[in-house]
């Protein structure tokens, strides 16, 4: 079977991971394109593509662009109906969206694309930078059931050989179960720091509470992942308290519209705001326990 060729824009952590990963399956990454031309010109130069300086110029170079972009503003951007645009030359392209955006966008972006005669399907990661490198990205798809199968055999080599590879159903679905995925991540997040920081505030052994909570009801996917770093004040990023923030508002705006009030993901995402307000939305989402920890709390 020939292997359609893949372009990528937006290369940062996840998206340059993901164009490596494919490369080094036998796939073509024929172009890449980021609003930082010299990551651009790395990778391009790393995996054999090219560096694209126009967004038409990615679309004229591949079958199949992947989007990894950092929020709505950017992705409707990408699809503009004027000035440079993925959809210029679009006609039997397929965009598959990887980006955590509210569900409304990946539906306004689908419109779009089908508009140009192309296909569009969201492909929602709920991973980080080294499952990206390993291919062992949890994916959650949402889009035309036909348009996913299309694509399966890019996805699949993403995904842990297919075995992490979701069909939610239709477009925005996804983005729902994405959305509901980081809220509770979140919080979590945030409860674990303020068990962290109390325990730290008694005087307890914060190695012999971690094992007291991993073996009882305490215990969560976050513990694992971030309670060593929030004790040894290790926030380099994975996944960023900026991105926590946005997250849990786009769970936060899909509440209000249906009347919910989720009083623990909006303290949660208060946390985070709070961050960003103290200049550490750059931090790993485990730097909340900068806030709950005694004595760490910037002023």
């Amino acid at each position: 079977m020939i292997k359609p060729t893949i372009a990528f824009v937006g290369i940062g952590r996840m998206g340059a991971n993901m164009a490596r990963r494919l490369k080094s399956q036998g796939f073509a990454v024929t172009a890449v394109h980021d609003a930082r031309r010299e990551s651009a010109e790395k990778l391009a130069v790393e995996i054999g593509a090219t560096a694209c300086d126009s967004l038409a110029a990615v679309t004229a170079a591949a079958q199949i662009i992947i989007t990894v972009v950092t929020d709505d503003a950017a992705q409707v951007g990408l699809f503009a109906g004027t000035g440079d645009s993925l959809l210029l030359g679009a006609r039997g392209r397929t965009f598959i969206n990887c980006a955590t955006l509210s569900p409304s966008t990946h539906l306004e972006v689908e419109k779009r694309a089908e508009k140009a005669g192309a296909h569009s399907l969201e492909a929602c990661m709920a991973s980080s930078i080294n499952q990206a490198l390993a291919g062992t990205l949890y994916l959650m798809c949402g889009g035309k059931k036909a348009v996913f199968d299309s694509v399966r055999d890019v996805l699949i080599p993403l995904s842990d050989e297919g075995k992490l590879l979701r069909y939610i159903g239709a477009t925005g679905q996804a983005a729902q179960v994405k959305a509901l995925v980081n809220m509770v991540m979140n919080i979590n997040t945030a409860g674990l720091a303020e068990g962290l920081g109390l325990a730290a505030a008694l005087g307890l052994d914060l190695k012999t509470v971690m094992e007291v909570f991993s073996q009882t009801g305490a215990n969560s996917r976050v513990l694992a992942t971030d309670g060593e770093d929030m004790v040894n004040r290790d926030h380099a990023c994975f996944f960023s308290a900026a991105h926590a923030a946005k997250d849990s508002g786009i769970a936060l705006k899909l509440a209000e519209e249906k009347g919910l009030d989720l009083l623990l993901a909006a303290a949660t995402k208060a946390q985070y705001d709070k961050m960003i307000a103290l200049g550490l939305g750059e931090l790993d989402k485990s730097g909340i326990a900068e806030l709950t920890f005694p004595g760490r709390s910037p002023k």
